[in-house]
């Protein structure tokens, strides 16, 4: 018993990639979604979530045993994968073209995201706020040591946890009809949006990129596969926790069929019915969720483009550096022209949708390669869930466009 727990602790004390990429999954976007799904349908959509963070464990497995098996991350193994000039160039562009584009839409949304939980605290206005919040982020990730990003990480998501599951458990929801409306699938014209930008939201390109590169700065090898799938099981398991705390907070606060227009709403509508404590720390929340994924989405951003330009991965490379700087700058710049977030946020959705199906086919390809995988290819298992992933993000894509 006593070695298990000392396996068990030491997976704990290596917890760290998989936060940065929990981070990246409980942006704004996720909390706007989310209580939308609540406020609209109760606790009906539950499942979609369940299926979407069990879809985005089986993606992010395949992605930490890339990198953990060959010390190489995602953008450098698909670069890798031809042999003619023309493809891998094409390889490189596409790759470059989808991260940069998904994570230059995702910025705008999250740090405007993060400001409305902010402004909700301080009562400063959103721009000045959106500000505040790049330049933190800037400030941050400017550090360029990887092992105290990623303790900021791991506390801002015990944070979160902390805020979003309490509320949920201080509402008293009513358990019973949690189990019996939430695990039993419903699809109709009038929930389908919903549960695309649910999974949309939830399943997000540039955290496979992430993934992989971030693994390999805390896993060493073959030796700790193990403890890198502790890793990413247990803190995509806590960001599921997390949104399903989301949306049955926002079914009991709001009346069926609510439309909530900015994820601050969320936090006002508690205040009544808890008073004004539940406000602060649900608006802690989102504030928590904006910055960090303000961080996450130009990191994942520079890995990927230094891993497709074979730049290497060094976090203080002008390079390097340049590339998250200028995702930030757009970030900025478009969270202080005025958007609407939710507008911000659909985008960012849509641009995932038309992405993600290119992204999961060349993963699917790079994880059967025993070239490289050598004994830790896809098992038939994993490899049947993966093409199911892949034809249901297709069938997604194809529908939230209008053609299917």
């Amino acid at each position: 018993m006593a070695a298990k727990e000392s396996t068990f602790k030491r997976r704990l004390k290596n917890i760290g990639p998989g936060a940065i990429v929990g981070a990246a999954i409980i942006g704004p976007g996720t909390v706007t979604t989310a209580s939308n799904v609540g406020a609209e349908f109760g606790y009906a959509l539950i499942w979609a979530l369940v299926f979407s963070i069990i879809a985005t464990m089986f993606l992010q497995e395949m992605v930490t045993r890339l990198g953990v098996i060959t010390r190489k991350d995602l953008s450098t193994i698909l670069r890798e994968q031809f042999t003619s000039p023309v493809l891998k160039w094409l390889t490189i562009l596409l790759i470059i073209a989808a991260i940069v584009i998904g994570s230059a839409a995702y910025e705008a949304g999250n740090i405007v995201g993060g400001a409305i939980g902010m402004a909700e605290i301080t009562g400063l206005p959103n721009n000045v706020v959106s500000i505040m919040i790049g330049v933190a982020a800037g400030l941050l990730l400017w550090i360029g040591r990887y092992k105290v990003i990623e303790r900021i990480f791991v506390i801002m998501i015990i944070l979160m946890s902390l805020s979003f599951i309490l509320t949920a458990i201080v509402v008293r929801p009513d358990v019973s009809a949690i189990f019996a409306e939430g695990f039993v699938p419903t699809v109709s014209s009038g929930n389908v949006l919903l549960i695309i930008s649910l999974i949309g939201t939830t399943i997000v390109p540039y955290t496979l990129f992430l993934q992989s590169s971030t693994v390999q700065e805390r896993f060493s090898g073959e030796a700790e596969l193990k403890d890198s799938r502790f890793d990413v099981i247990l803190t995509m398991a806590v960001c599921g926790i997390m949104s399903v705390a989301i949306i049955i907070t926002a079914a009991v606060a709001f009346p069926i069929g609510t439309t909530i227009n900015d994820p601050g709403a969320m936090a006002e509508q508690l205040q009544p019915l808890l008073g004004s404590w539940a406000k602060y720390v649900f608006a802690f929340g989102i504030f928590a969720a904006g910055i960090t994924s303000s961080m996450t989405a130009p990191l994942a951003a520079a890995y990927a483009t230094s891993g497709a330009m074979g730049w290497g991965k060094d976090l203080r490379s002008p390079k390097f550096r340049a590339v998250w700087m200028g995702i930030l700058i757009i970030g900025i710049i478009f969270s202080g022209m005025g958007y609407d977030p939710i507008q911000l946020i659909v985008f960012a959705q849509y641009a995932n949708g038309l992405i993600l199906p290119i992204i999961v086919l060349f993963l699917m390809f790079a994880m059967n390669n025993s070239k490289t995988l050598r004994g830790h290819t896809n098992t038939l298992w994993i490899n049947i869930a993966g093409w199911l992933i892949f034809a249901i993000t297709v069938m997604l894509s194809l529908i939230s466009f209008g053609l299917f």
